[in-house]
C-alpha cells in the first residue's frame, strides 16, 4: 500500500482512470484494508509533506471503518501519528512538572524551540529514524510495604506515545467491551464501581471470583502482544513503533537493562497495550462463557489487571476459575494466589452462611473500597455496602503525618489550604453512599493530627480546642457524598 506522505500521483489522475493499474479502495485510502464502503469514507483533503492542520474528521473516518468491519486491518495509520498538530497537542497534554527521562529534557526546555523540535520529530517518524530511549526506573511504595516499579520515558517518547494512543483509540474504543474500564477515554473508576454495584444488585450473583494477575505489567509477553495488535494494525511502521518501546530497555543506577517481557508502567502507551492484551486473553473469552445462560448468569468488571467476576452457581464459578488459570498460563500470565479467591456473596449468602454456622459473608476489595454483603436497616433488603479500605486510610494518614512535620512551621492559612485539598480530594473519591462513617473518621483523624502539630509549635502548646475549632471550620471541609446511588445515576444515564 502506498504511503500518504505527500500528494500522490494518484490524486492527479482523472477520475475515470483512478482505478486502473493498482488503484486503491476508499477504505484503504483511509487506512483500512478490505472494507469496500464506497465514497462515504473517501478523504477529500489535500495531503502535503508540510505540517498540515489536523483534519477534524480524519480519525472519525477511521472509527467508522473500524465500527463497520470488525475484521478490517488498518494499513495506513502512521501519517496520523506524525502529524505536527497532533504532536503539538500531545506535547501540551503532557504534565509540565513531570520528572525528566534519561536525557534530562524537561517540558520547558523542549518548548523553547517547540516548532523546530516537533518538525524534526515528525520527519524522523516519517523517515523511520525515530529511536525510543530507555525509561528511567523509579520505585513508589505500595500499601503492602512493597515497591512498585515505574518507568519515566523521555519527553519525546511521551509525545509520540500520546499521539499514537489517540490514533489507536479510534480503532480500539470500538472493539473494547463494556466490561473493560481501565484507562479508557470517558471511563473512570466510579463508572467501573457503579457497574459492579448494579451487577451485584440486579443480576443473580451468589458467588464471586475476585482475581488479580501477578505482576501483569512486568510479565506481559511481547510476542503475544504483537500478534494481538496485528489483528487490527496492518501498518508495519506502527507495529515497529510499538516494538521500539517494548525493547527500549530500562535504566537503573546508571545501567541499561534489556526488556524481553513486560511494559513499563508510567508511559502513555502502556495502559492501551495492556488493554489490548487482556481484550483477547480475558474479555472476549469471558464474554463467550457468559452467553450460555443455561449454566446461570454471569457478570464481569475489569479495571486494568484487577477484575471481579460474579456467578449464579458455585459449580459455574469453580469451573471458570479452573479454566481461567489454564488460560492465563497459555499466555504467559499467572493469577496471584493470595489475591485471587472464590467467595460466597449475594442476596442468599447471609442466610445460607448463618444456616451453616459459617458467620457473615466474606468481603472483597476493589478499587479502594471494601465491598460488604449486607441488609438495609429500613426494610431488611439485600444491599452492598462500600467502605474505604482500612489499610489505605492507615497509609494515607501516615503519609500525611510525615508531610505535616515538614510543614510544621508554615503559616496556618498555608497549612489549611493544603489540608483542605487533601480532605476534599479524599471526599471526592470515597464520597459514596454507605461510606459516610468512614469519611467522618478520616476527617476526625486529620483534624486531630493537625491540632497536635500546632500545639507543638513554640508557645502554642496550650492551644485549646475552643481556639482550634474555628480554624478547623475555616479550612477542613465537612463530609460530603459526591456520588449518588449507582442505580439512580445509571438509571438517569440510561
Amino acid at each position: 500500500m502506498t504511503h500518504d506522505h505527500g500528494k500522490s500521483d494518484r490524486d492527479k489522475v482523472p477520475a475515470k482512470f483512478a482505478n486502473k493499474g493498482g488503484g486503491q479502495s476508499p477504505a484503504e485510502r483511509d487506512g483500512g484494508k478490505g472494507s469496500g464502503r464506497g465514497e462515504q469514507f473517501k478523504q477529500h483533503t489535500t495531503r502535503t509533506q508540510k505540517a498540515a492542520p489536523v483534519v477534524p474528521n480524519a480519525l472519525d473516518r477511521v472509527r467508522k471503518v473500524a465500527q463497520s468491519d470488525k475484521k478490517v486491518q488498518f494499513t495506513n495509520l502512521m501519517h496520523h501519528i506524525y502529524n505536527i498538530d497532533r504532536l503539538r497537542k500531545a506535547y501540551f497534554s503532557t504534565k509540565k512538572t513531570a520528572a525528566a527521562g534519561v536525557d534530562g529534557k524537561t517540558w520547558e526546555s523542549y518548548g523553547e524551540n517547540l516548532e523546530e523540535n516537533l518538525r524534526d520529530l515528525s520527519e524522523r517518524l516519517k523517515a523511520g529514524g525515530y529511536r525510543a530511549k530507555p525509561v528511567r526506573r523509579v520505585f513508589i511504595a505500595k500499601t503492602n510495604g512493597k515497591q512498585r516499579p515505574l518507568g519515566v520515558p523521555v519527553l519525546e517518547d511521551k509525545i509520540v506515545q500520546r499521539s499514537t494512543v489517540e490514533v489507536l483509540n479510534a480503532i480500539y474504543e470500538v472493539d473494547f467491551l463494556g466490561s473493560s474500564f481501565g484507562y479508557r477515554p470517558g471511563k473512570g473508576q466510579h463508572d467501573c464501581l457503579d457497574a459492579l454495584y448494579v451487577g451485584l444488585l440486579t443480576k443473580k450473583v451468589n458467588w464471586i471470583v475476585d482475581a488479580d494477575i501477578r505482576g501483569f505489567f512486568d510479565n506481559l509477553d511481547h510476542d503475544w502482544l504483537i500478534k494481538f495488535a496485528e489483528h487490527r494494525i496492518g501498518d508495519k511502521r506502527v507495529i515497529r513503533l510499538i516494538q521500539k518501546w517494548l525493547k527500549a530497555g530500562v535504566m537503573q543506577d546508571g545501567r541499561v537493562f534489556e526488556t524481553d517481557e513486560g511494559v513499563p508502567q508510567g508511559g502513555s502507551v502502556s495502559p492501551l497495550l495492556a488493554n489490548i492484551y487482556l481484550h483477547y486473553v480475558l474479555d472476549l473469552w469471558a464474554q463467550q462463557r457468559g452467553k450460555d445462560k443455561s449454566r446461570g448468569e454471569m457478570i464481569i468488571v475489569r479495571w486494568a489487571d484487577d477484575f471481579v467476576v460474579g456467578f449464579e452457581h458455585k459449580s459455574q464459578a469453580e469451573k471458570f476459575l479452573a479454566e481461567l488459570k489454564e488460560r492465563m498460563l497459555k499466555f504467559k500470565l499467572e493469577l496471584h494466589p493470595e489475591k485471587t479467591r472464590l467467595l460466597e456473596f449475594g442476596p442468599w449468602a447471609i442466610h445460607n452462611r448463618k444456616k451453616r454456622g459459617r458467620g457473615k459473608p466474606e468481603a472483597f476489595n476493589f478499587l479502594g473500597f471494601t465491598h460488604i454483603c449486607a441488609r438495609k436497616r429500613s426494610n431488611g433488603m439485600y444491599t452492598v455496602r462500600r467502605r474505604t479500605i482500612r489499610k489505605k486510610v492507615k497509609v494515607k494518614l501516615f503519609d500525611l503525618k510525615v508531610e505535616m512535620r515538614k510543614r510544621m512551621h508554615q503559616p496556618v492559612p498555608k497549612q489549611g489550604k493544603w489540608l483542605r485539598s487533601v480532605v476534599d480530594g479524599h471526599n471526592r473519591y470515597y464520597g459514596v453512599p454507605t461510606n459516610k462513617q468512614a469519611l467522618a473518621s478520616f476527617r476526625y483523624q486529620v483534624v486531630r493530627r493537625w491540632w497536635r502539630s500546632l500545639r507543638r509549635r513554640g508557645n502554642r502548646r496550650r492551644l485549646s480546642w475552643k481556639r482550634m475549632e474555628p480554624i478547623v471550620e475555616r479550612w477542613i471541609p465537612h463530609v460530603k457524598l459526591h456520588h449518588p446511588y449507582p442505580l439512580r445515576r445509571l438509571g438517569v444515564i440510561t
